[in-house]
């Protein structure tokens, strides 16, 4: 069994038995059957294939019953609050990668930048017109 700090199960571990994570969300444990068959949660299953419940799920739970008494939404709405919720983490992750790349190649730029700098540098060869030369030999 994967524990966390000081041997509490993973967030993510399913721990409660159905009843336990319907007293923990305040509903119904028949109202948790219909949002698994909704795909609104996901419970782990024992080897007896009793539905186990993590701390994540009792915490979706809340929210979906957040969602539902206090905003009033229905089960529909309440999915696509969570496929936005999906899609806006999706883009988040995606932003900070190429935040992180732009970071790179500004950094790769600048060090080429610098590189090529100091090439010329060393190319360059102080141009004097053709008459200082004859009025320094004079």
């Amino acid at each position: 069994m994967a524990t966390g700090r000081k041997g509490q199960p993973q967030r993510d571990q399913g721990v409660y038995m159905i009843s336990v994570a319907a007293e923990l969300a305040g509903m119904h444990p028949q109202t948790l059957r219909i949002y698994e068959a909704r795909g609104l949660v996901t419970p782990k299953r024992s080897a007896g294939k009793t539905r186990l419940y993590s701390q994540e799920d009792v915490e979706r739970l809340r929210r979906i019953q957040e969602l539902t008494s206090e905003l009033g939404m229905n089960l529909a709405g309440v999915e696509k609050v969570f496929e936005l919720e999906e899609e806006l983490e999706r883009m988040r992750a995606r932003m900070s990668r190429l935040q992180a790349k732009t970071e790179e190649l500004e950094q790769e730029m600048a060090d080429e930048l610098e590189r090529v700098k100091k090439s010329f540098r060393a190319e360059i060869v102080k141009y004097e017109p053709p008459d200082s030369l004859l009025r320094r030999r004079g």
